[in-house]
């Protein structure tokens, strides 16, 4: 019997590697093997495989079947690899020609009657094949508008297990192209006329998208927190197209696709329950890692409405990812790596009684103290921007004019970041918030009388060496929207106001 050999791909965290799949017929009492440390899905994968070329009027080999993944030493795991296998296994039973498998990979898995079901992350399977030097691929017609994102690659999608094998033999049309499919439409976000008064808040929310800074709502119910932070979004410049991809990777990766407009264009919105866990947070599970929250919400908004109802090793967990922009998940089978850089926006009541005035609170002092800190120091002090909500007094408007819109601000935050993509693009930087402290300090270093109030506030402990960086950030943004050079006392002033209330 021939040695046969198809492709397929395995993905750790974002990044994939090409599978060379072998099939050997022979040597054994009948049975089927997979090596290479395959996870409990793929071993399962010889059963599926196994019915579904049955369904297919093809005949299993009766006699030992073994299938070899490479790199041997590389953990592989899910039910991606089904089509692969099918396929390599009839070529080396001499029941399909070999010539069109070469570098060619499959992906998708197989029902017990041949159907081929999507899998997850076929966008960054089909980016590393291509980086590998395949230049074809066939997948689930399901997801075949994600797969046709991947450029300078023929995309074929199937629905069935005798549409591959037919095209195996050379039979035309058997297999769907990808088609060009409309660009995706902008998700319409919520508008910031809707908020009621909040004056202080919606500049801090204005000052956050411009400069891409972590923000705190706090204060009683009914205040319109969840409301400004849910239009954040809506301030946020659309994704580049290098942007929307590595978005659509991860959602690819989580099955949050969707599967008639796969591109992500607009900065996503992720608001987990305070119940979630921590792996759902932040990403875990057993093998190998699966992407959480702050993953889904890179290159967007992450809001943790009621934040002080999170579990303290929740919230803990965020810290570093909110200074490294991503994060790397350490389990059984390796360390999968996740772009993580969100907009944090932590929205919560002053306490649990949460009245409406903080005269009818009712809590005991100890008792306040202990809700809020669960907002531990060091989380707090990664988090640029405090805003105290006022309570609503009145539902209508003393002043007939209309507040702002989203996009009136939004032109101005646009034109900000703009200000700010110029100054750091030799860098590579695009929001003032990714910038480091000592490139703040040395390169663009203030006047001493500009940062005097700062290293007042250094000096009687009032902020931290982090905090001080940090004040810095928001003042070159306050400095951007006001279309100064760079940024002047009061700038530093109101950003530690900002980040003191």
């Amino acid at each position: 019997m021939p040695l046969a050999r198809a492709w397929s791909v395995a993905l750790f965290g974002v990044d994939g590697v090409l599978v060379e799949i072998e099939a050997d017929i022979g040597g054994g009492r009948p049975r089927t093997q997979i090596v290479g440390l395959p996870d409990a899905s793929l071993n399962e994968a010889k059963e599926r495989v196994r019915a579904a070329v049955r369904n297919s009027q093809r005949k299993w080999p009766d006699e030992l079947v073994t299938l070899a993944l490479s790199p041997a030493a590389l953990p592989k795991g899910g039910s991606g690899y089904d089509v692969a296998l099918a396929c390599a296994v009839l070529v080396a039973a001499d029941q399909e020609p070999p010539e069109r498998l070469d570098r060619t990979v499959l992906l998708g898995e197989l029902a017990l009657d041949g159907r081929i079901r999507p899998a997850r992350g076929v966008l960054p399977a089909l980016i590393a094949a291509r980086r590998a030097g395949i230049r074809r691929a066939i997948v689930p017609a399901q997801t075949l508008a994600e797969a046709a994102l991947v450029t300078e690659l023929e995309v074929l999608g199937a629905e069935h297990l005798t549409e591959v094998l037919d095209w195996l033999r050379g039979e035309p049309d058997t297999l769907r192209k990808a088609h060009p499919h409309p660009p995706a439409q902008a998700e319409q976000a919520p508008d910031l006329v809707d908020v009621l008064g909040q004056p202080e808040a919606r500049s801090a929310l204005e000052v956050a998208a411009a400069g891409g800074h972590h923000l705190l709502l706090i204060g009683p119910p009914g205040t319109g927190k969840t409301m400004l932070a849910r239009r954040l979004p809506g301030l946020l410049p659309a994704l580049t197209h290098e942007q929307a991809l590595e978005v659509t990777t991860v959602h690819s990766i989580a099955g949050l696709l969707s599967p008639k407009s796969p591109l992500v264009v607009t900065p996503p919105f992720i608001a987990p329950h305070h119940s979630c866990t921590v792996p759902a947070l932040v990403g875990g599970g057993t093998g190998l890692a699966k992407p959480g929250a702050i993953s889904a919400a890179h290159r967007g908004v992450l809001l943790l409405d009621e934040a002080c109802e999170f579990a303290p090793n929740r919230l803990e967990s965020l810290r570093t990812a909110m200074e490294e922009g991503e994060i790397r998940l350490a389990r059984r089978d390796g360390v999968a790596r996740y772009p993580a850089r969100f907009q944090l926006v932590l929205a919560t009541n002053p306490c649990p009684c949460a009245p409406a005035r903080d005269f009818d609170c009712v809590c005991a002092p100890n008792t306040k103290r202990r809700y809020l800190s669960r907002l531990s120091g060091p989380l707090l002090d990664r988090v640029d921007l405090r805003v105290q909500m006022r309570p609503i007094t009145a539902l209508s408007r003393a002043d007939p004019t209309l507040p702002e819109s989203t996009a009136v601000v939004r032109a101005r935050v646009l034109e900000a970041r703009a200000r700010a993509a110029e100054r750091w693009q030799k860098y590579g930087w695009l929001t003032n918030a990714e910038v480091p402290g000592p490139t703040l300090r040395r390169e663009f270093g203030l006047p001493r009388a500009v940062n005097a109030l700062l290293d007042q506030s250094l000096n009687s402990g009032a902020v931290t060496a982090r905090g001080a960086d940090r004040c810095l950030r928001v003042a070159w943004t306050l400095a951007d929207l006001a279309g100064a050079g760079q940024p002047g006392a009061e700038h530093v002033a109101k950003a530690l106001d900002l980040r003191e209330r």
